[in-house]
């Protein structure tokens, strides 16, 4: 099934349910397994040398690395109970935790590493569980605020590795094969409208690595040396379960990191879902909790197989976007791809010949779109000033770390160098920033009730003292009496009315914000999204009866704006209510 792009749908060719072909799902899991493969082992190498790790440990680190990225990248896609996006989101080793993996290998080796990573990853089990408790912490601001910071974390690193050309090649064949690798990609990106568009990617990495050859800057001499199936050299290094004092000093160091490794996750859990799909749909925090519990199983898989542990790839938004192919098939074949590579050394020393020069080139492109996906977020949620200070300040206070602007001679080695990540340092500043206004609001007013609709009386008294309180008039009484019957019947489904509410319990909250109230209904969760069905109430359909859209109707009329955040345990639905004139 193929969308007329000539449509105001969005450019997605494959949704995450459609299921293209066998031979185009493995050419194009195949595809954009190669472009990540090199992040996945040149990770694992920078960490092994830095710590002057061994080279048969390495081989292992290696070879784990990519077996575990792939198990974790088909977990992702194919959401197994409640672990897994069900998204195509790529899972790679994470270059957040490079630091601290040193820190590790040079403290007690793989076995303390492998440790630490097993202890860490727990932690992300218990976010995922729960996230809902979080959830005015963790919002889509600090998670776009994290997205745009990964540009200004990579980039400066990327823009070296354009600028510079290898000894005895000429100064520059490290630009000409950048510009050419640019050109056909973002080429075939503007111009191409059809499946041409799926590959750009590889072509102008093909291309520009053609271009490379002729300055002799591929690196032949790895391919011809590589054996084509193979085993790694290294063994298992097993665990370190001593528990010393090294492993204690570092084991905050390694859960602060798991924790933004975890908040990136929701990022590109909530950016891939804004980009996989022709019509817009609200956001699904199940799909955000399935992204976060997968993550923590590639770390514990990592340090189980004693290698550096892993996260998604912000990348994975990018490809979607490029290519618009969003199929879950497709993200099944990338994980196998991964899982055979690894035991294919000809196949990642293909990879890894690839000139710096070429790789910098894709990467460009692709942290250019991660940037826009990232500033979309961020400017849907600004139109909240508050958040649009906090994203600003979070942004911009992470640049200056990033690039060591801000008191250089003061905070230089703090916490370990922590904060001169600016993606590290530009979350933390989001989630203080995001904390200090929700512990300074205005005190919120709880009622606990059953879902069912002989609670409305108690409802609506519970309203009624709290309009008394801030002055309301009856105007605004009666709004809220309305507001709150029409979400009732919406959460109970009228199509259900005579189970009411199932037996599930409700509990309201109402506090003012900006003179406007806010009234926020939890309840157990069950049914479709609420914002979905307001989005598509003006559109003919046969598929569902006019009265179940009767009380959404009269919501949205009522209401200034309606949120509907989904978890696997509960469902929130926040509505706010301006004051009538």
């Amino acid at each position: 099934m193929q969308p007329d792009e000539s449509s105001g749908s969005r450019h997605v060719r494959f949704e995450p349910d459609d299921r293209p072909s066998l031979v185009l799902s493995v050419g194009l899991g195949l595809q954009f397994a190669l472009l990540a493969i090199a992040g996945i082992v040149l990770t694992p190498a920078i960490v092994v040398r830095a710590a002057g790790g061994s080279d048969s440990y390495l081989t292992w680190a290696v070879f784990a690395a990519a077996a575990v990225s792939g198990v974790s990248t088909i977990l992702q896609a194919v959401r197994v109970g409640r672990i897994g996006a069900g998204y195509l989101l790529l899972m790679g080793t994470s270059g957040a935790f490079i630091a601290v993996c040193v820190a590790a290998l040079v403290e007690g080796g793989p076995g303390l590493l492998a440790t630490l990573v097993v202890a860490s990853s727990l932690f992300q089990f218990l976010l995922a569980a729960r996230l809902s408790l979080l959830r005015r912490l963790l919002t889509p601001t600090v998670a776009g605020v994290v997205i745009m910071l990964i540009a200004v974390t990579v980039m400066p690193l990327v823009f070296d590795m354009i600028t510079s050309s290898p000894e005895g090649s000429a100064h520059w064949s490290a630009p000409t094969s950048t510009l050419a690798t640019m050109l056909v990609i973002i080429g075939i990106a503007l111009k191409s409208t059809g499946s041409l568009r799926l590959w750009a990617p590889v072509i102008g990495i093909v291309a520009g690595s053609v271009v490379a050859s002729l300055f002799g800057l591929y690196d032949t001499d790895r391919v011809a040396e590589a054996p084509w199936i193979g085993l790694p050299s290294g063994a298992w290094p097993g665990f370190d379960l001593s528990f010393g004092p090294a492993f204690w000093s570092l084991l905050p160091a390694f859960v602060l990191v798991t924790v933004i490794g975890a908040i990136e996750t929701i990022g590109d859990s909530v950016a891939i879902q804004r980009v996989s799909w022709r019509q817009p749909r609200a956001v699904d925090h199940r799909v955000v909790q399935g992204a976060v519990a997968a993550d923590g199983t590639g770390n514990l898989l990592s340090g189980l197989a004693g290698t550096l542990p892993n996260t998604t790839y912000s990348s994975s938004i990018s490809i979607t976007e490029l290519t618009g192919v969003a199929a879950r098939r497709v993200g099944v074949a990338i994980g196998v791809s991964f899982i055979v590579m690894a035991f294919l050394p000809k196949v990642l020393a293909v990879v890894l010949a690839i000139p710096d020069a070429v790789v910098a080139a894709y990467i460009v492109v692709l942290i250019a779109l991660l940037f826009v996906v990232g500033m979309k977020i961020v400017v849907d949620e600004a139109a909240d000033y508050r958040k649009g200070v906090i994203a600003g300040v979070a942004f911009w206070t992470g640049v200056g770390f990033q690039n060591n602007l801000i008191y250089p001679e003061n905070l230089d080695g703090f916490a370990g160098g922590l904060l001169e990540n600016g993606m590290t340092s530009g979350g933390l500043v989001a989630i203080v920033l995001t904390l200090f206004t929700e512990v300074t609001q205005s005190r919120r007013r709880r009622l606990r009730a059953a879902l069912s609709m002989s609670e409305l009386p108690r409802i609506r008294q519970f309203l009624n003292e709290f309009a008394a309180r801030h002055g309301w008039q009856a105007s605004m009484l009666q709004r809220l009496d309305a507001v709150a019957e029409e979400t009732l019947l919406t959460l109970i489904d009228t199509e259900r009315l005579d189970d009411d509410g199932d037996g599930r319990t409700l509990r309201v909250t109402a506090s003012k914000q900006d003179g406007q109230a806010v009234l926020e209904f939890v309840s157990a969760s069950r049914g479709e999204n609420i914002e979905d069905r307001l989005a598509v109430l003006d559109e003919p359909s046969t598929d569902r009866p006019a009265e179940r859209d009767i009380s959404l109707r009269l919501l949205q009329h009522h209401a200034s704006s309606v949120l509907h955040q989904q978890y696997h345990e509960i469902e929130i639905v926040t509505v706010h209510v301006s004051v009538p004139a």
